[in-house]
């Protein structure tokens, strides 16, 4: 199977080769025979990236430790699913399932407008298959991950005990899912610029493929603040980690860039500032991989070291300068066709919020780089630590918030007092009594205060557009429940955008709670003592120790009550790996967590001795669920988005045919 791989990504990589050719053949002749051989050959790199990445899959559910990659990630202990997910664990394999996921992604594009001839698409494909070709040079010819060792070991040396949790078989996934989808948008805005067709049709036809990358990006977001949550033992969830921030820095870029090509959908504006959004948000795609591979920074998220870092920044250099020449040769073409009328107005609105991502996206990426420059520059690398980012971007944080319940509520072109009335007066007052009721109720925190009284801005303007919209379809005659239905489903694209910011007000308030009110306690027990951690009371019951092939494994038990009710028994573990993976990483905690919407008690078994006392630390985090809470409902309301209404789907079958040459024949319309 590791030949079949090997060669598989051989050919990959010449028939990726090939497509790039075929296509700027096919779109400077306009031969439609050239073009339809590059989308075919979009569909058997899929095929081919599919076999070389089933071989791999194969080789580590067998254990094929001939393999170096097998060896280096698996061990004879590993179960199949872990065994499985090891392909994302090391760096070749991780570079593979980059490059698989894009060849679906080529494949679908390809699909999708196989019957189209917009004289973008070639040059779409060409992109496309330019990207491919790196990332398979990358597995084939320099970090292939069926290269062979000299001799085959009876064991590995196994995976990460970090990587072996429920989440990271699925984080790393939907990350790469958004990360990689992310290419699309830019394959289309290249090929608006490399065909001059630089109208809107570029930005109809891949916003929902951006909305789709976006969605998984920020699933995959939460899903690793999950994993942080319950596998580092340290009680949080997102401590602006390098790589944290690379998956962060594109899906900043990627939420401004969907917000304002509303503006040009709508007005036939900020054409320039769309197309450097989406040449940025690509850029920043290409960075995160690059730190998070080249081994150039410290994570506990980053398994790989290498030296493919200088091949990378060329990649980079070679995207910048090419997409950013080609944005300057194409400029005159991206001229309004509107412009701003007043600074109140739906437009400002989110130009202000575009500005404000963007700046949260620049401070994020100075943080991140910051240490790569100082040890660059000084030979000491100077750390950046959450302060930093909390300080900068907290601030930017609540004016979005601020804006997204401003920005679908005010007028194009120009707000006038009377729209303001309207539209703003409920939700003002409710905003307002809610910080009254806080302030009233004791709570002192000014972040905290003004956190939640914009939360109950936002949610207040949803409300009262749901409310408004129903009132209407009640008036012609339809019950509250078919009125709703109705509602969103002929309008889904506004009405579910409507649904993400209500996640997004869920994800803030859990931000908030669990970070401004946090009760943290550290106790070192008896069997038998208890300590008390906000309304919790905590009894250590026992420790009981035993071994199994892959670890030795320490569990305490606790006992739990709030008031005279008994919660059950909590038991934290603490893990002694005896395979220390790629990262030389052995130790492990498993903590025990009781949830609720309330809070979440927390307890880390943080060390022991043989007499069996035990040092306990206790977390209770408020509303942490609500986060999580959030993603599902952004998911919810992202589908609603993405689904196309009946109008849309007969705008998008719409197509102009220009006059083409069909093979070497005659032209066509």
């Amino acid at each position: 199977m590791a030949e079949i791989g090997t060669v598989s990504l051989y050919l990959a990589f010449i028939i990726s080769l090939y497509s790039m050719t075929a296509a700027l053949l096919g779109a400077k002749s306009r031969r439609r025979d050239l073009i339809k051989s590059a989308e075919s050959g979009l569909y058997v790199v899929f095929f081919l990236l599919t076999l070389a990445a089933a071989s791999l899959v194969y080789a580590l559910l067998v254990r094929d430790y001939s393999l170096k990659y097998v060896a280096s990630n698996t061990s004879n202990d590993l179960s199949a699913t872990y065994r499985v997910t090891a392909l994302w664990a090391g760096q070749a394999g991780s570079l593979l399932l980059w490059a698989w996921i894009l060849s679906i992604y080529s494949a679908l594009v390809a699909w999708f407008n196989r019957d189209k001839r917009d004289e973008l698409i070639p040059y779409v494909y060409i992109t496309l298959s330019a990207i491919s070709v790196f990332f398979i040079f990358l597995i084939g010819f320099v970090e292939s991950p069926f290269e062979r060792l000299a001799f085959t070991p009876g064991d590995g040396r196994g995976l990460n005990p970090l990587l072996q949790n429920a989440y990271m078989a699925i984080h790393p996934v939907f990350l790469y899912i958004g990360f990689v989808g992310l290419s699309v948008p830019f394959a289309f805005g290249m090929g608006a610029l490399l065909s001059g067709s630089l109208g809107g049709g570029w930005i109809r036809s891949s916003r929902r493929w951006t909305l789709f990358a976006w969605t998984f990006l920020g699933l995959g977001l939460l899903l690793g603040a999950r994993w942080a949550y319950l596998e580092l033992g340290w009680g949080g969830y997102w401590a602006w980690d390098p790589v944290e921030n690379a998956a962060f820095m594109p899906w900043l870029t990627a939420t401004a860039f969907l917000h304002s090509v509303m503006i040009q959908e709508k007005r036939g504006m900020l054409k320039k500032w769309n197309m450097s959004l989406i040449i940025i948000t690509f850029f920043l795609v290409l960075f995160g991989t690059f730190i998070t591979r080249s081994g150039i920074i410290s994570s506990v998220h980053s398994f790989a070291q290498s030296d493919i870092g200088p091949l990378f920044l060329s990649f980079i250099a070679f995207v910048l300068l090419f997409s950013f020449s080609m944005f300057l040769l194409r400029q005159g073409g991206l001229k309004s066709e509107g412009r701003f009328e007043s600074f109140l107005s739906r437009e400002s609105a989110f130009l202000y919020n575009n500005l404000i991502f963007l700046a949260a996206a620049v401070s994020v990426f100075l943080g991140t780089i910051f240490p790569i420059v100082t040890e660059a520059l000084k030979g000491e690398k100077i750390l950046v630590g959450p302060p930093y980012f909390n300080r900068v971007n907290v601030p930017m944080g609540l004016v979005l918030i601020l804006l997204m319940g401003i920005g679908p509520l005010i007028s194009w072109r120009k707000a006038s007092r009377e729209n303001f009335i309207k539209n703003f007066s409920y939700p003002t007052v409710f905003g307002a009594l809610t910080a009254a009721v806080l302030l009233f109720l004791g709570m002192r925190e000014v972040y905290a205060v003004i956190s939640f009284s914009l939360c109950a801005f936002v949610t207040a303007t949803v409300a009262v557009e749901f409310w408004r919209g129903v009132r209407v379809r009640c008036r012609r005659g339809e019950n509250p429940l078919l009125a709703l239905s109705r509602l969103v489903s002929k309008n889904r694209r506004r009405y579910g955008g409507y649904i993400v910011h209500v996640g997004f007000v869920l994800i803030v308030i859990g931000i908030t709670a669990s970070s401004a009110f946090v009760i943290r306690k550290e106790s070192v027990l008896n069997k038998g003592e208890t300590m008390t951690v906000g309304k919790y009371l905590l009894r250590y019951d026992d420790l009981r120790q035993y071994t199994i092939e892959a670890k030795d494994v320490t569990v305490a038990s606790v006992s739990v009550w709030s008031g005279d009710k008994s919660l059950g028994v909590l038991r934290p573990e603490s893990n002694l790996f005896h395979y220390s993976g790629n990262r030389e990483i052995d130790k492990e905690t498993e903590v025990a967590l009781r949830s609720t919407i309330k809070d979440d008690l927390y307890i880390i078994l943080a060390g022991f001795d043989s007499g069996g006392r035990a040092s306990f630390r206790v977390l209770v985090n408020p509303m942490v669920s609500w986060i999580w809470a959030g993603g599902v409902v952004i998911l919810i309301g992202a589908t609603f988005t993405m689904w196309p209404s009946a109008l849309e789907r007969r705008q998008e079958q719409a197509v102009v045919y220009p006059a083409e040459v069909e093979g070497k024949g005659t032209a066509k319309t």
